[in-house]
């Protein structure tokens, strides 16, 4: 176990009528974050104990023919086939997996995209639905959405253990409704997006004067922030592996309270990057991939 300080959205210093927002490039918001002291459990040895059904994650020994991830062909042939095959493999029931993007994060000077540290949810309900219609046939997204479908965040450590930022992960078990809070993703606007759907891996980091400016930028997606509570159980894979991946669930059209939601099914996993005190002070920048995937069941 260790003990660790998490940032939340500060939900007391966003003005009435107002929309929060958050950039994909860039370590920007128009809102406050506050911190809180929280124990983090281990979850090595532990790992059988947790499901993507029941506390909304789950950690798994998957080695990967992929090491560098340095080749983008590689990763979208290989290492998608890959995330497919363990899907199919892990989650019981799967009839169909689109992958619809991945994430690099290298905690190294000039890295597009580094880790995030601040609790949050990587889709809305509202957004995940929207995922589905927009990388699918229309009449075949329409049927797909009469049934139970799921977008799963499949992470891995690149190169060496995850000891510097890990992942720590919320049990959804400890979360109630009112925890979790809308935001707009500002991406920004590329001229070929009409033509190429694909969001992630293309940034460049903006100018810093530009930091907290919204020009040159859309809403294109829907993130959730998630307000602080002491409720709230984490967990960790203590120095996590590139042998090793971690199974977020960002929503599940069968979580409780959903429409089709049963009684009992986890319907997201809130998750950040935290510093652990506990972390060797030579050891080497966090490198991670995390790879999206509409799952849709049997």
């Amino acid at each position: 176990m260790t003990t660790a300080v998490f940032r939340y959205i500060d939900t007391s210093a966003i003005p009435p009528g107002t929309r929060p927002w958050v950039k994909v490039d860039a370590d920007a918001s128009s809102f406050k974050l506050s911190e809180h002291k929280h124990a983090v459990d281990n979850l090595r040895g532990r790992e059988g104990e947790f499901t993507i059904d029941n506390s909304g994650f789950a950690v798994f020994r998957e080695p990967s023919s992929e090491t560098a991830f340095t080749d983008d062909a590689a990763i979208r042939g290989t290492y998608y086939r890959e995330v497919e095959a363990l899907l199919r493999k892990r989650v019981p029931g799967v009839k169909k997996v689109v992958i619809f993007d991945h994430t690099i994060r290298r905690r190294i000077p000039g890295a597009a995209r580094a880790p995030v540290q601040q609790v949050h949810v990587d889709q809305t309900p509202r957004a995940a639905e929207v995922r589905v219609r927009r990388h699918l046939p229309a009449e075949e997204a329409e049927e797909l959405l009469k049934g139970r479908f799921q977008i799963i965040n499949v992470w891995r450590p690149i190169g060496h253990p995850a000891s510097d930022f890990p992942l720590a992960v919320v049990d959804w078990r400890t979360t109630k409704p009112d925890d979790f809070v809308p935001v707009d993703l500002l991406y920004p606007k590329r001229e070929d997006f009409a033509v190429d759907s694909d969001d992630r891996g293309k940034e460049v980091l903006p100018d810093e004067s530009l930091r907290y400016s919204t020009e040159g930028y859309e809403v294109r997606g829907e993130t959730m922030s998630v307000a602080p509570s002491d409720a709230y159980k984490y967990y960790y894979q203590k120095d996590m592996t590139p042998d090793e991946v971690l199974l977020l669930k960002c929503y599940d059209s069968w979580g409780d309270g959903e429409p089709q939601g049963k009684k009992g099914i986890a319907l997201r996993t809130p998750h950040t990057a935290f510093v652990d005190p506990q972390t060797p002070a030579d050891a080497p920048g966090r490198q991670s991939i995390e790879i999206r995937c509409l799952v849709f069941f049997k």
